[in-house]
């Protein structure tokens, strides 16, 4: 007897032996079960995860966080382009076949047909899509004008500060309405955020470096993004320079993609806006806009006809009262002086020397000043006609003086004398007498003309007894030629300057 029969003595029997079928039930049902609580496990951490991404748009997340999350590698690309949703372009389109369906735009056919096999009707990631099938991405463009200047008048160069803003819809960056924010400022992403390669043609140069503060960047609820730069140019302005100052330059600038043609982006103006906008604090600094306009890129001013292009022209016009003020109105009084030498004797000859030296002097100087200024070009311009013929002007009233006087010094022909206020007549030198005037009061040796001499009259001495005799005109003194010439220049000087004025501003005006 030992320890065994003791025990059984204790149980009150024996107990029948386990079923080896039983054991293996038991084992089976305690592996369901755990593979049903690991199951439980991870449908709890997935929906956990899932919460976690819908709550990264809960109201309290930063801006920040949401962007990080939209901005991830595995859903955004910067490289691509936003996918266009309309209704012939979409991004959930499958199948090559799918293009036959559009009428409205076509596009290429596909490179590789197999490699969108896997994506479903719901928005693809962008490795799945197919950009080759995408459409065109509209960019919504507008202009601020903020200030205009010029360096001075006679300039062909206008500084102009602008803000340009650019909207575009990328369907990637919506995220959800349960988002405190109306807009998302991704300044600080910008290095992260697909942009427009905008590139400014025909304008000039840039006046300051596009630094970080210079753009706002945000993007709204439903994905639409607004980029806003603030940029300055100077402008290198076309002026009809043979008109000046009667011409309106106009200032040109232009933007265009500078990779993705026409069928990939294409610009439009915003609400097809015809003008510019300007702010309501718009300064001004030698720039007077008379006119401004925005228009597609004619073909000629586009540097390449397959990408969108929008231009903006601004005509600007000269200040006139500068210019009449500056010089047409002190041209004029200083020619106007130069014929005040008319009306003074013939023979005063330091009054008349200085007024005529003196205003060619002050001409030359004041055009000399103001034409060093003036962009030099090789064809007549208005301003060389305005000079040439002023000068010309007070130059011939100086040549008027000198010849006046040099008629007035030279000695008269046939003892004439002059005397003020009457005609010439003649003296007598033999005997200091003086002649009368009429029929046979003449000197003995005078050539009179006598109307007795029969049917024809004929010439003779004065003492051959003629009853009737007529003097002999004699040539005019040169005192009185001299003061006739200041008679005649009295009227045709001031007639013929009045006349070239009168064609100058109707002429270059009628072209401006």
């Amino acid at each position: 007897m030992g320890w065994a029969a003791l025990g059984r003595r204790a149980g009150g029997g024996s107990r029948p032996p386990v079923s080896p079928l039983l054991s293996l039930s038991i084992a089976s049902l305690a592996g369901s079960f755990t593979l049903a609580i690991l199951c439980i496990l991870t449908l709890t951490l997935t929906l956990a995860t899932l919460a976690h991404a819908e709550d990264i748009f809960e109201e309290g997340k930063s801006d920040k966080e949401i962007l990080d999350n939209l901005l991830l590698s595995t859903r955004y690309d910067k490289r691509l382009l936003p996918p266009v949703q309309d209704a012939d372009f979409c991004c959930g389109m499958r199948q090559p076949s799918d293009v036959a369906s559009l009428t409205n735009q076509s596009t290429p056919t596909p490179r590789n047909p197999n490699q969108n096999k896997n994506i479903n009707n719901n928005f693809m990631p962008h490795e799945n899509l197919r950009t080759h099938l995408r459409g065109t991405l509209t960019v919504n463009v507008s202009v601020l004008l903020l200030s205009l200047a010029s360096p001075d008048e006679s300039s062909l160069k206008y500084e102009v500060e602008f803000l340009l803003q650019q909207q575009w819809y990328d369907p990637r960056l919506r995220y959800s309405n349960r988002s405190s924010y109306e807009f998302l400022n991704a300044i600080h992403h910008h290095n992260d955020i697909w942009l427009p390669d905008t590139y400014f043609i025909m304008h000039g140069d840039f006046k300051d470096p596009l630094i970080p503060v210079h753009f706002a960047l945000r993007i709204y609820r439903n994905g639409t993004v607004n980029y806003l730069m603030r940029r300055h140019l100077i402008l290198s302005c076309q002026g009809r320079l043979n008109i000046f100052p009667f011409d309106d330059p106009m200032c040109s600038f232009a933007i265009e993609s500078i990779s993705y043609e026409q069928t990939a982006i294409t610009y439009v103006w915003k609400n097809d806006e015809g003008t510019l906008r300007t702010s309501p604090s718009l300064t001004t600094l030698n720039a007077y806009l008379i006119q401004n306009r925005t228009i597609p890129c004619p073909i000629k001013a586009s540097w390449r006809g397959n990408y969108s292009c929008l231009k903006v022209d601004l005509i600007f016009t000269r200040d006139r009262a500068f210019y009449f003020t500056t010089v047409f109105i002190p041209g004029i009084i200083l020619v106007t002086s130069s014929f005040i030498t008319f009306w003074l004797e013939w023979n005063a000859v330091p009054a008349r020397v200085m007024i005529g030296v003196t205003t060619m002097l002050n001409f030359f100087t004041t055009s000399n000043g103001f034409r060093s200024t003036l962009p030099v070009v090789s064809n007549l311009t208005a301003m060389n006609v305005w000079d040439g013929v002023c000068m010309c002007f007070i130059y011939a009233s100086l040549l008027e003086f000198v010849c006046v006087n040099y008629v007035g010094r030279k000695r008269p022909l046939h003892n004439v004398v002059y005397r003020p206020g009457e005609n010439p007549v003649t003296q007598k030198r033999e005997g200091g007498g003086a002649t009368v005037p009429g029929g046979g009061g003449g000197a003995p040796n005078e050539i009179v003309t006598c109307t007795n001499c029969g049917p024809n009259p004929c010439t003779h001495t004065a003492t051959n007894g003629c009853a009737a005799e007529v003097r002999k005109k004699e040539p005019p003194h040169p005192i009185r030629v001299a003061k006739t010439i200041d008679v005649i220049a009295r009227i045709t000087f001031p007639t013929a300057y009045a006349v070239f004025l009168i064609f100058f501003f109707i002429h270059y005006k009628g072209f401006s």
